[in-house]
């Protein structure tokens, strides 16, 4: 199958809201390998198009601190994804998308508070490998400035920064002569910023005003608010259908689509509400490490009871090492509210609060993934239940499926390939 680009994808979808048969995408983040094959064995079977949304944390450079997933860099992660694409004989259309790219967009930078100079200067060279890797679709953010925390960074800088990395993208492109990519810009978390509809249509008009001077192309999607917000394994947000569909129908007038971050753990009301509020895409992530972890909890107790019924010898360390992994992880802070994100390990650890180290666990277990320790205890607990005929890994990718395919089914998406490309074949 032809690849199509990414922006003909947008632009089918937002042609298809005409005819009432359009979509809303998913930006799956890629939390595991497991988590890649569910995504594309539901996109082969479903026919929808999917994107693989990776933060610069997830997946990055090995020079500049490599992925906590799998370890994956940009080559070895489009490599893992293509593996499995063949594996599962897939046949339809996946997109790899760098999300939140750009300066101070690692962990590491921000806590460092680097300079603005040499954040600038990593977020490029990331970049240059994502387009190198075949990425299909960049996100310009260069709004996560550590010395405008707390404070609205003015629009006019983050719309130079955007389209000066735009610039320097198209470039390194271009010299290695590889085709088009898909931008995606603006973001929910600007302070005070692209929230608004007023401001969402300077910053689109201004933006597009700099990029139609350097002869720049317009993005595939700009973000905007929609009310969506996560915090510990919880949507805690209220979705505003009116700013949603104001903001889709502005950006649908520069022929770009609307695309909604942080939309996890959404009810099914929000989610039927997208497809008339004509939102081209959302983001989830956490919500499928979440679910991954709970799966192997699932798996644990049931090699419990294996155990009880005198089945299995000696059952695996599973979850407290996955438990104690997620503790000292301290990946959890980032989606703690309150005075919890100020804890220390020792506490936690000490404690003995096992409401608090199990919802620690649900919120950063998939953060540990890729430890030795915590492979080799899923290994042997996989070891365990297949001699009693469980198919651990197949029920853990088949988990991780149900809330993918929630949104899926409400989100329109079935068929939605087949729906784009007759679309194409009327315009050629």
């Amino acid at each position: 199958m032809e690849k199509l680009p990414i922006k003909a994808v947008v632009e089918g979808l937002l042609d298809l809201q005409a005819t009432g048969e359009s979509a809303t995408l998913l930006g799956i983040g890629p939390m595991s390998k497991n988590c890649v094959q569910a995504t594309l064995e539901l996109s082969r079977d479903d026919d929808y198009p999917v994107m693989f949304i990776a933060s610069r944390n997830q997946v990055d450079a090995d020079d500049l601190g490599g992925g906590y997933v799998n370890g994956w860099n940009q080559f070895t992660f489009a490599e893992a994804v293509e593996e499995v694409a063949e594996e599962i004989g897939y046949d339809n259309l996946y997109y790899l998308c760098r999300d939140h790219g750009g300066p101070w967009q690692r962990d590491k930078e921000r806590n460092d508070h680097l300079p603005t100079e040499k954040a600038m200067e990593l977020g490029k060279k990331s970049y240059v490998a994502d387009i190198e890797a075949g990425f299909d679709l960049l996100m310009i953010d260069p709004t996560k400035d550590p010395f405008e925390v707390g404070k609205v960074i003015p629009l006019e800088t983050v719309l130079e920064r955007t389209v000066d990395l735009i610039e320097f993208c198209e470039e390194e492109r271009k010299v290695r002569n590889l085709p088009e990519i898909g931008y995606e810009v603006g973001t929910e978390e600007t302070n005070g910023g692209l929230t608004s509809t007023e401001t969402y249509e300077t910053f689109i008009l201004r933006l597009k005003e700099e990029l139609e001077k350097r002869g720049l192309p317009m993005p595939t999607f700009i973000v905007g608010q929609t009310g969506t917000l996560t915090r510990k394994t919880e949507q805690v947000g209220t979705f505003n259908f009116k700013n949603a569909y104001d903001l889709a129908q502005m950006a649908k007038g520069y022929g770009v689509g609307l695309k909604e971050h942080n939309g996890d753990y959404l009810d099914d009301v929000t989610l039927l509400e997208h497809i008339p509020s004509q939102i081209t895409a959302t983001n989830v992530a956490p919500q499928y490490g979440t679910e991954e972890t709970r799966a192997y909890l699932n798996l644990a107790a049931v090699e419990a009871k294996l155990m009880e019924y005198g089945l299995v010898k000696e059952v695996s360390n599973t979850r407290d090492v996955l438990l104690e992994h997620a503790i000292k992880s301290e990946r959890w802070r980032k989606w703690m509210v309150g005075e919890q994100k100020n804890l220390t390990v020792a506490e936690i650890m000490t404690q003995n609060d096992t409401e608090l180290q199990a919802e620690i666990l649900d919120i950063a277990g998939h953060y540990t993934f890729n430890d030795e320790e915590v492979k080799v205890e899923i290994e042997k607990m996989y070891t365990n239940l297949k001699a009693h005929n469980i198919d651990g890994q197949r029920y853990v990718i088949d988990h991780i499926k149900r809330p993918i395919r929630d949104y899926a089914e409400c989100y329109n998406l079935s068929g939605v390939t087949s729906r784009i490309k007759s679309l194409n074949k009327i315009k050629a």
